[in-house]
C-alpha cells in the first residue's frame, strides 16, 4: 500500500506539502497540488481516514440538517453543499429535521454524536433547543437559508449565516405587478417565525408602500411553505368579497399549491389572475404562461456555507457574521407581460452581497 513519503518521492515534494493538499491546511501553489493529486490517483494512495481523526480530533466530515430535502431549493442547495465540501476533502452525513424544533434537536445531536467537524442548519422557527445545544457543546455552525437573530443585548447573532437576499425581490415582484395596473395584490406568505417569511412580508409591504397603495391584511395569508398551505390561501383569497387581481407566492411549493386552487377555480393565468413567484425551479419556463420569478442562487449559498464553516474551523474565535447574496429577478409572462423573443430576461438585484460582522 502506497504511503504518503511514497506520493512525496513521486510528486517531488516533501510530505509536509502532501499533508497540506489533501488535509487543506496550507493553500499550495496550483501547479504543485496538481502534482500531488496526481501522484495520489497513479499510486492508488488512500489517507487513513481512522488513523488521522484519532492524532488531530477531525473527522473532515460535515453534518448538513436541512428540512424538505425534496423541495427542489435544497436540493440546489445540497448540490453546493457537496460540491465545495467534496473539493476541500470533506465527506456529509445528511439529516432531515422536518422543520420540527424537537426533531430538529434530536438530529442535530445524533450529527454531533457522528463526531462531525462542524454543521450547516436551515434552523426551524423555533430554534431556542437548537441554539441551546450548539451553545452547551460549542459546536461550530452555520445557518442556512434562514436567519436566527439574537437580541443587540446579548451581543448579536453568535453564529455564522448565509442566505440569499429576501426582501428586496419581494418589493420587486410587488412593484413590477402594481406597475402593471394591479391594485389588489395578494401574498401567499411562508411559515410564520421563519426569518424567510418575515422578510419577504416587510418586501411585500414596502413595495405596496412604493407603489402608492395600502396595506390590507386580508391579503396576506400563510401558506406555511407548502404545496398544500399555498392551496389553502389562495382559495381563502380567491374567497374575498373582492379578490386580488394579483398574487404574489412566497416559495415555490406554495405556487404550485396556488396554480392548483386557481385551476379548481377555473381561473387562468395571467388572464384572469396575475402571479409572480419566489423561488425559479427547473420547470418555471415550462409552465404556460412562464413564470415571472425571483431565482435565489441557491448552490452559491450552499457552497459559500461550507466556506464560512471551513474559516469558521480555522478560526474559532472570530466574531460572527451574516452573509447575504444577491438573488435575480427572472422576467417572464405570468406577469401579464406580453411573451419576449429569446430567454427569459433576469436582472439581478440591486442589493448587493453582504458580509456583515455582528
Amino acid at each position: 500500500m502506497a504511503t504518503m513519503a511514497d506520493v512525496a518521492r513521486s510528486a517531488g515534494v516533501s510530505v509536509a506539502t502532501v499533508s497540506h493538499v489533501l488535509n487543506g491546511t496550507r493553500p499550495v501553489l496550483p501547479h504543485t497540488r496538481q502534482a500531488v493529486l496526481d501522484a495520489v490517483e497513479e499510486l492508488g494512495y488512500t489517507t487513513n481516514t481512522l488513523a488521522r481523526s484519532l492524532v488531530t480530533s477531525r473527522t473532515r466530515s460535515i453534518g448538513l440538517a436541512v428540512s424538505a430535502i425534496s423541495n427542489p431549493y435544497f436540493t440546489e442547495i445540497l448540490q453546493g453543499v457537496e460540491a465545495c465540501a467534496l473539493e476541500h476533502g470533506y465527506s456529509l452525513l445528511i439529516a432531515d429535521p422536518h422543520d420540527d424544533p424537537e426533531h430538529e434537536r434530536k438530529v442535530v445531536r445524533l450529527l454531533h454524536e457522528r463526531r462531525v467537524d462542524g454543521m450547516i442548519v436551515a434552523p426551524s422557527a423555533a430554534p431556542r433547543g437548537l441554539l441551546a445545544y450548539l451553545e452547551r457543546h460549542d459546536v461550530p455552525a452555520v445557518f442556512l437559508d434562514r436567519l436566527v437573530e439574537a437580541p443587540a443585548a446579548e451581543g448579536g447573532p453568535r453564529f455564522d449565516q448565509v442566505c440569499a437576499d429576501n426582501a428586496e425581490p419581494t418589493s420587486r415582484l410587488v412593484t413590477h405587478l402594481a406597475g402593471l395596473g394591479h391594485r389588489r395584490i395578494g401574498l401567499v406568505a411562508g411559515r410564520p417565525g421563519l426569518s424567510t417569511t418575515t422578510e419577504r412580508i416587510t418586501g411585500y409591504r414596502t413595495g405596496l408602500a412604493f407603489a402608492g397603495l395600502s396595506y390590507d391584511e386580508r391579503l396576506l395569508v400563510h401558506g406555511d411553505s407548502e404545496a398544500a398551505g399555498g392551496e389553502r390561501a389562495t382559495a381563502d383569497l380567491l374567497s374575498l368579497g373582492v379578490p386580488p387581481t394579483a398574487l404574489v407566492t412566497g416559495n415555490n411549493a406554495m405556487t404550485i399549491g396556488a396554480l392548483r386552487a386557481l385551476r379548481a377555480r377555473g381561473l387562468s393565468v395571467p388572464d384572469d389572475i396575475a402571479l409572480c413567484c419566489f423561488d425559479d425551479f427547473a420547470w418555471a419556463d415550462l409552465f404556460s404562461p412562464r413564470l415571472t420569478a425571483i431565482a435565489q442562487p441557491s448552490k452559491d449559498i450552499g457552497a459559500r456555507a461550507v466556506r464560512v464553516l471551513l474559516e469558521r474551523l480555522a478560526e474559532p474565535d472570530r466574531p460572527a457574521r451574516t452573509v447575504r447574496l444577491p438573488s435575480a429577478f427572472v422576467h417572464r409572462t405570468s406577469c401579464g407581460c406580453p411573451e419576449e423573443s429569446g430567454q427569459p430576461r433576469l436582472e439581478r438585484s440591486a442589493q448587493p452581497e453582504k458580509g456583515t460582522v455582528a
